[in-house]
């Protein structure tokens, strides 16, 4: 299946409409820790939250996938990969590594992935890339850096790094993906069924990592404290499937079908920043002068690389648009 970059940011509306896109699946997906921490700390394992967030997510886009049932027989490489990297295979190796190093050391890892997107175009598509979106990807990776305040708890552990990297990889196979067929015009696969099928792989390979017949259930039927106020837990839990994952995922890969996968990377950085500062203000979590201030530079990155577009015509390298996007039909298998 030959990856291709999508040609819908051509436009100057396009792609503003695919920054809005991206920035609200990144306040979307930011969101889902502050939901779904007072789950776990009311006594659901994390992996169980996992479970509960894709398999509701799944049930909510049951129909559109019925609706769409075409696309398993003309896209199940697609539907597959989806389901296995960017649904099953980000929330296992992230959650797994989380048991084996620190938070801020894995969620920065797993955020490198717009550098590794920049190096999947660069090295294995072979298509140039312009210096201010490397710039920018470097300038968002030392402000998140900044943000998880990754020297509060370096250790060295070379399987939970793995598994990282693991997160990080995965991540990078979501952006591609979601970018496949944008330049098919109505042929393209239609992004809410590839959504929709995704997550029905994704939960049901979480259901053999999660085992959630040993969950307890009556956690859902109590409330959670957030920051001294007690909230439902199926209110919460509405959250984390509708808002964190359903309205994150089809913003995420409308987005990516605007922008490019290196740019969407780039903004989906915000995650970490958004995050944070959620946190703080839902659940009481300070802010220190150097998250503030990496807060900044991951927006200043982000800022950098959308920025870098070569206008129409232009034969400059390629960095996040423009009719320069379209890779040539020797694209590379994904």
């Amino acid at each position: 299946m030959p990856v291709r970059t999508s040609q819908i940011s051509q436009g100057r509306p396009g792609k503003g409409v695919g920054l809005g896109l991206a920035l609200l699946s990144a306040v979307a997906f930011g969101g889902s820790g502050v939901a779904a921490k007072p789950l776990i700390e009311a006594g659901l394992d994390p992996l169980h939250v996992v479970w509960l967030r894709a398999t509701g997510a799944a049930l909510v886009m049951l129909p559109l996938a019925v609706r769409h049932r075409a696309l398993l027989r003309s896209r199940p490489a697609l539907l597959a990969g989806f389901g296995l990297l960017a649904v099953a295979g980000v929330q296992a190796c992230y959650f797994a590594a989380l048991s084996r190093i620190p938070v801020g050391v894995a969620l920065l890892i797993e955020y490198l992935a717009p550098a590794l997107v920049l190096g999947w175009v660069r090295f294995v598509q072979r298509r140039p890339v312009t210096r201010a979106a490397a710039f920018g990807v470097v300038l968002a990776a030392g402000g998140l850096a900044c943000v998880v305040e990754v020297w509060s708890g370096l250790s060295f552990d070379v399987l939970g790094l793995l598994l990282a990297l693991g997160a990080a990889c995965c991540q990078v196979g979501y952006f591609v993906l979601s970018d496949q067929g944008g330049d098919a015009g109505d042929a393209a696969p239609n992004p809410l069924g590839v959504i929709a099928y995704g997550l029905l792989i994704g939960s049901a390979v979480l259901t053999v990592v999660a085992r959630p017949w040993s969950m307890d259930w009556s956690v859902l039927a109590h409330s959670a404290d957030m920051n001294g106020t007690a909230v439902p837990a199926v209110a919460l839990l509405l959250w984390v499937v509708l808002v964190a994952t359903v309205l994150a995922y089809v913003t995420g890969v409308l987005s990516v079908r605007r922008l490019s996968p290196q740019v969407a990377g780039v903004v989906a950085c915000l995650e970490a920043v958004i995050a944070t500062v959620l946190a703080w203000v839902l659940l009481g979590e300070r802010l220190s002068a150097p998250q503030v201030v990496g807060g900044a530079v991951v927006l200043l990155g982000a800022f950098i690389a959308q920025s870098s577009t070569p206008s129409k015509g232009s034969a400059e390298p390629v960095a996040s648009g423009g009719a320069e996007r379209e890779l040539s039909a020797r694209g590379t298998a994904a």
